[in-house]
């Protein structure tokens, strides 16, 4: 698999909740029918397995634990995973319109179940990926479902596309444009006009690109060129990465300063064309394959 790129999206068919039994109440939403696609993330079920069993607060505020597990071909539980960038299982949230991401790391028992402590801030459809590699399987799996949180909400529109922004007191500057023929993407990160040269490893990286398609919350997840101590620690982090088609994408970049983690977020127009970014309408569409 290619280890710069997954390209992944919500959907899935009819799993089975057990949040009565937990006593937290449980969250789903369930497209009608299955997505098409073999590998993709457009589906709760993939070679077999299956994201199962999710269960959370139904309200938000409410503090409480997000609960869920990934079944095998045969039924069972998975128990056993093959390590991808330091952990065994990556989770990614984020409502339909875009907002309240959250990228996190729950934690395993012995019976296969994952759990996090868990409070919604707002109302509204969410949707999860589960993003791992059981044992067992031939290749990394994107499951995903949908979840909804009680509560009158109205989507917002995303943000008008811009190619700086600030969060915790440090500017992000974004270079290069997504593209259906794939590229480098870059960031480059401040504080108080004065370059961070000293970036601290995260999850085995120096930074993380998630990128959300507007229209479908589709996305592309993707780890920077080269490794930790062979690339400078900033200020710019660059990636490779291929979008699934033109249009509006929003951008999220998790990258670790000051003992914290923080996320940039941008919104930016994927364009189709060459490597080069020059223009090709014949690589509009074109969908990419993998998740880092």
């Amino acid at each position: 698999m290619n280890d710069r790129l997954k390209f992944a999206a919500f959907g899935g068919g009819l799993v089975l909740l057990f949040g009565a039994a937990l006593g937290i109440g449980a969250l789903v939403g369930d497209p009608a029918e299955p997505a098409p696609g073999h590998g993709t993330g457009l589906q709760a079920t993939q070679e077999g397995y299956t994201l199962s069993d999710v269960a959370a607060p139904t309200e938000p505020r409410t503090p409480g634990t997000l609960r869920f597990r990934i079944t095998g071909p045969d039924g069972a539980p998975v128990t056993r995973y093959t390590d991808l960038h330091e952990r065994d299982l990556h989770l990614i949230v984020v409502r339909s319109d875009a907002t309240e991401y959250r990228h996190v790391h729950p934690v395993r028992d012995d019976t296969g179940t994952w759990s996090i402590d868990w409070q919604w801030a707002q109302p509204g459809t969410y949707r999860i990926f589960a993003d791992s590699r059981p044992a067992t399987a031939p290749d990394e799996l994107v499951l995903s479902r949908t979840v909804t949180v009680a509560g009158a909400t109205a989507d917002r529109p995303l943000p008008p596309v811009s190619r700086t922004t600030t969060v915790d007191g440090y500017q992000v500057r974004l270079d290069g444009d997504l593209s259906t023929g794939g590229g480098e993407v870059g960031f480059t990160v401040t504080r108080d006009g004065r370059p961070v040269t000293d970036l601290q490893p995260y999850l085995g990286a120096y930074g993380h690109l998630v990128a959300l398609r507007g229209n479908d919350l589709s996305y592309l997840h993707v780890h920077p060129e080269g490794e930790v101590g062979s690339t400078p620690a900033g200020p710019r982090v660059a990636f490779h990465a291929q979008a699934p088609s033109a249009g509006a994408f929003r951008l999220y970049l998790d990258f670790a300063h000051g003992g914290a983690v923080h996320t940039a977020e941008f919104t930016t127009e994927a364009v189709a064309g060459q490597q080069n970014g020059q223009h090709d309408n014949e690589h509009n569409g074109q969908h990419g394959g993998g998740h880092q």
